[in-house]
């Protein structure tokens, strides 16, 4: 496979969609359907599960939730709620224009992290599956897999999107010059500043990802 000039990995949570407000809703959604005291204990099973499987399982957390209560019929509506959310309302503003902009500037991917169900549904309910043709990697650990990513689609060079700024100087070391990195500030983990200042600076930051209609050139 000939490779490409330049290839785009954009990240899908808090890059082109809130899921923030994602969340936000969700945790409505469970104190109507099952309390506060049980929707405090879902929010603790997903924790331990993020801990064991190093990427957040809304679904395997729920599965868990019922197994401790499997006499509670509302389990089945989150099941619902979490399965055919709009996620196409969640997507930032003109983060569908972004992707089709930087489309005509190279190889656009959508690079993400997450389950086999819940994260791969999410990409296609919002309207980014078919946005970039299909074109979706999604592992447990992104920066683990950047081999792979080069094998599927090789560039002379790479950009990566994401709001996380541990993500971009993890792939950053290893691909060094042939990679440009973009930080977006959009999200919880983008607002810490500790947490960002633990990181080297991004080579471009931006507030939202919108902002990327005006430089898509130059980074091709």
């Amino acid at each position: 496979m000939a490779p490409h000039e330049v290839v785009f990995l954009l990240d899908v949570d808090n890059t082109l969609l809130d899921n923030d407000a994602v969340i936000e809703d969700l945790k409505r959604h469970l104190i109507d359907a099952l309390g506060v005291e049980s929707q405090q204990r879902y929010w603790e099973l997903f924790e331990q599960l993020r801990e064991e499987l190093g990427y957040a399982d809304y679904l395997g957390a729920l599965q868990r939730y019922r197994i401790e209560r499997p006499r509670d019929p509302h389990v089945l509506r989150i099941s619902l709620f979490l399965l055919q959310y709009p996620f196409a309302d969640r997507l930032y503003p003109r983060a569908l224009d972004v992707v089709s902009r930087l489309r005509r500037v190279g190889q656009v991917v959508i690079l993400s992290d997450g389950d086999v169900v819940f994260q791969p549904r999410k990409v296609e309910r919002s309207g980014l599956w078919a946005a970039v043709e299909g074109e979706v990697l999604i592992y447990i650990h992104k920066e683990q897999m950047l081999d792979d990513v080069e094998r599927r689609y090789p560039a002379r060079r790479y950009v990566i999107v994401d709001d996380k700024a541990r993500v971009l100087a993890a792939i950053k070391a290893v691909w060094r010059e042939r990679l440009t990195t973009v930080f977006v500030r959009q999200g919880h983990y983008a607002a810490d500043a500790q947490l960002v200042a633990s990181y080297p600076p991004a080579d471009i930051s931006v507030d939202r990802i919108e902002a990327l209609l005006d430089c898509a050139d130059t980074l091709g």
